[in-house]
């Protein structure tokens, strides 16, 4: 287990800036999940973490300790990637054995049969130990990896989109399984995804990556209730939050005036009057009912087994709602709809950062 800090972290490739003046702070035992679009600058994050580059400028420290001279062993952690990196000509036990036989740490023959044991039967991969790897399936073989990190028993796990390669169901599953397995462990995790699904369901706190920059840190709930400007609030959350252009005009939220125009019961914020502004709302903050305030067409429907993500249309403005599966909507019907007036986020429009969190 260990606690980790990065302190201004600037990390450059020739002309191109992969991470800028990046301040991090993982706790002792903690489930951290870092979330961002591909070349956001996550795997560089881990890697500088890992030792496997080195910062432009800025500290690294493991357990208070500056590691920034520390070779890769020497920083004791244990990397798991996408590409599940094990030797197919060797057992699944084999395999597990591999990293406890290096030189730079051997460990006793039955410390060793104990650790190869207790991964495998923490990852319930027991019946495999002695099938070749080449023989296993994608699932089977990201069980052998995670447990390749799980015997060396290493200060941090660092893991790079391990589960993107899996399809939607064994996914779902090792999801439950990882989570599970970090909380018994007890051990310091951090987690590199695009999928704000697996942040939001994996993480005790997410970080945000955008172009290099941190833009939000927080739990789950404070980045999908609050979100600091409309790049978190369209990236967290599926279906994404509706960003809608309007004013703010005698507390209430003005679209398009007559035909869009819904109260708002949110932040006072001084100064926010007649401004352009990005109003934000959940999906699932959208209600469809007769005699609600506002006009719409259903522009599409998607069906999603317990929900349908409805799609309005009020003149040139979209607008997603989450309604209950058992709801009658078909394409060009006309419907009415509100929204909770307290759930509506403020954005400014030429910045995009949340009212909430300016100044």
């Amino acid at each position: 287990m260990a606690h980790i800090e990065l302190r201004n972290i600037t990390k450059t490739f020739g002309g191109h800036t992969a991470l800028k003046k990046l301040n991090l702070e993982i706790e002792d035992g903690q489930f951290f999940v870092l979330l961002g679009e591909t070349g956001a600058g996550k795997t560089t994050t881990l890697r500088l973490i890992a030792g496997l580059e080195k910062p432009t400028s800025g500290q690294i420290l493991i357990d208070g300790v500056d590691v920034g001279d520390w070779g890769a062993a020497e920083r004791d952690v244990a990397l798991v990637l996408q590409q599940y990196s094990l030797y197919p000509r060797y057992t699944v036990r084999e395999n597990l054995e591999f990293p406890l036989k290096s030189k730079i740490r051997r460990v006793p023959d039955d410390e060793i049969k104990e650790r190869v044991g207790r991964a495998a039967k923490t990852l319930r991969i027991e019946h495999l130990l002695e099938r070749k790897t080449d023989r296993l399936s994608g699932g089977e073989m990201q069980r052998v990896s995670i447990g390749r990190a799980i015997v060396r028993k290493p200060r941090v796990f660092l893991m790079d989109e391990p589960l993107s390669a899996l399809d939607a169901k064994l996914r779902e599953s090792l999801r439950t399984e990882l989570k599970d397995l970090q909380r018994r462990l007890g051990a310091t995790f951090l987690f590199v995804t695009h999928d704000q699904i697996e942040a939001m369901s994996m993480g005790d706190r997410v970080g945000v990556l955008n172009h290099g920059h941190l833009v939000q840190t927080g739990t789950p709930k404070e980045i999908y209730d609050n979100p600091r400007d409309t790049f978190v609030a369209s990236f967290v959350g599926s279906p994404p939050m509706n960003l809608i252009k309007g004013s703010l005009v005698g507390g209430r939220a003005v679209i398009s005036a007559k035909t869009f125009e819904l109260p708002y019961e949110g932040l006072a914020t001084s100064g926010a009057d007649n401004r352009p502004l990005t109003f934000g709302i959940r999906p699932e903050d959208v209600v469809l009912e007769s005699g609600a305030p506002v006009a719409a067409k259903v522009h599409d429907v998607e069906n999603h087994g317990v929900e349908k993500i409805v799609t309005l249309r009020i003149d040139d403005t979209m607008l997603r709602a989450t309604v209950p599966a058992s709801t009658d909507v078909e394409i060009e019907q006309d419907v009415r709809f509100a929204w909770n007036p307290r759930k509506v986020a403020l954005f400014d429009r030429n910045s995009g950062v949340s009212l909430r969190h300016a100044g």
